[in-house]
Formats: C-alpha cells, structure tokens, sequence
C-alpha cells in the first residue's frame, strides 16, 4: 500500500469528509428541476478542505482554491487549468466561460470551489451560478462559518441551494482515524486522545499537530506508546496566541517612558 492509498484510507472515515460526500451524493442524484449547488460551511481548521481534497479523488471532481485578488477571468482560467483544458492566453471570459462549462456538461464533473468567501462579489458569484446553470453539474462551495449569511444578499444564488450543511468539530473517533497518520507507529492511549480533543477545540487541524508533536517527543524518547501520565503537563497547541514575555513588556514600557519624557 503506497503512502498516498494509506493517507487516503485513513481519511475517509473522518466525519466532516462523511458529510461533504453525502451532500455530493444528494445533489448528484437530486431529482428532475431541483437546484445542483449546495454549501459546505465552518470554522477554520475543520478539515474542510481535506474533505475537498478527498471528494476530488472519490469523484474526480475539479477542486479549486479562490484567492482574494481573482476576478472572473482568473477563476475561469483556474478551472480550466484544473479540467486539463488547453486555452489561448488571449482567450477573453466569455469564451473561457464556454469553454469551462462545456467541458463540465460532457465530464458532468462536480465543481468545489474552496475558499469560498471570496466569491461574495457581484462578478464573481454571478459567474459560478452562470457555470452551474449552463452545465447543471454540482457546484459546492466551501468556506467559513458565515458563508451561508454572506450569500442572502444573492437570492439568485442563495434560492439554488439544495442544502447548506455545517462542518462539525473534531470528535474522539476523529483523533483516532488520524493517529495512524501523525502518530504511525506510536500507541497513543484514551487518554492521552481525550485531552488532545480537549486541547484542539474542535479543530482537526490542531489535532493533527498534537498528533504530530506527540510523535515526534515519542521518537526523541525511545517511546512507542504514550499516555496521559507519560506527557505530563507538557504543553498542547489550543490556537492561543502566546501571552507577551515579561522581559518583553518590560522593555516596551520603559521604552514608552522615556519618549514621554523626551516629548515632555
């Protein structure tokens, strides 16, 4: 079994990559005139993306990452890019658009479209709904907590969701599903997995790098099994900024002192 089918394997089970599937079976499979866009939502951190990359194996689908500074055109040419379609440098939007759209009626593909909330501009937005309503592939949307309320204020887009569903924190069974990745070859006991859940907050991401930390003390020590008394009050990573070090503050308020006095 290659790194990658192992990876791939391991992740499945995650429950934020169950429900992304499961929305994608739905709109598949909806019936005749219902709506083919959805939106998949929550915090940063909750593996939503790792359930995109995921859903993009599972259904070949065409994954891509919107970043702030796109326009239309840029997206098109991203999509393009990501369909293995061959294009002009010069070629304007309208004939990307065609082209991209085009290509996912014949593939009938599903369309992620990551990072989402940079969509929420009249341009952008229009174009995806355009995409979805010339092709009638599924297009998910995957960003933020506040994605869905960014939306309203686009009833032609918002009144073509099939179903919004929420990404959920990280549960023990999760911390499990990714030990063998982070972890692999090192035990790492209930209890030991109960405090790194308590520890991340929900968040898949900060249970990876627990994870992750946790092996690597384990391979400093010799150790291949690791419990809650073994780690001690070591300190897991939560998200929380680091508070300033005394010295630090310190040097900052006589710094402050003596530019008063200066001025005074």
């Amino acid at each position: 079994m290659t790194e990658e089918t192992r990876l791939y394997n391991t992740i499945a089970p995650l429950r934020n990559v169950a429900a992304l599937l499961t929305l994608i079976d739905r709109i598949q499979n909806r019936a005749f005139g219902l709506p083919g866009m959805g939106t998949f939502y929550g915090p940063s951190g909750y593996g939503k993306t790792t359930a995109a990359t995921y859903a993009m194996n599972r259904y070949q689908a065409c994954h891509v990452q919107i970043q702030a500074l796109w326009h239309p055109k840029t997206m098109l040419q991203e999509i393009a890019t990501e369909l293995g379609l061959r294009y002009k440098t010069t070629a304007t939007a309208p004939v990307l658009f065609n082209l991209v759209a085009a290509e996912l009626a014949q593939t009938n593909r599903p369309l992620l479209l990551d990072e989402a909330d940079y969509l929420c501009k009249e341009q952008m937005i229009e174009v995806v709904r355009g995409l979805h309503e010339t092709s009638g592939v599924p297009v998910i949307l995957i960003g933020e907590e506040l994605l869905p309320q960014k939306l309203r204020a686009w009833e032609r887009v918002h009144g073509r969701m099939l179903d919004w569903v929420g990404a959920e924190a990280a549960t023990i069974e999760d911390v499990g599903h990714l030990v063998p990745i982070y972890a692999r070859g090192i035990t790492v006991t209930d209890d030991l997995r109960q405090l790194v859940l308590q520890a991340a907050q929900g968040s898949i991401r900060r249970v990876s790098i627990n994870l992750a930390t946790i092996a690597e003390h384990a391979t400093v020590q010799g150790l291949t099994r690791v419990d809650a008394a073994t780690w001690g009050k070591r300190a897991l990573f939560t998200g929380e900024a680091p508070a300033p070090r005394r010295e630090v503050a310190a040097r900052r308020r006589a710094e402050q002192t003596m530019a008063r006095r200066r001025v005074s």
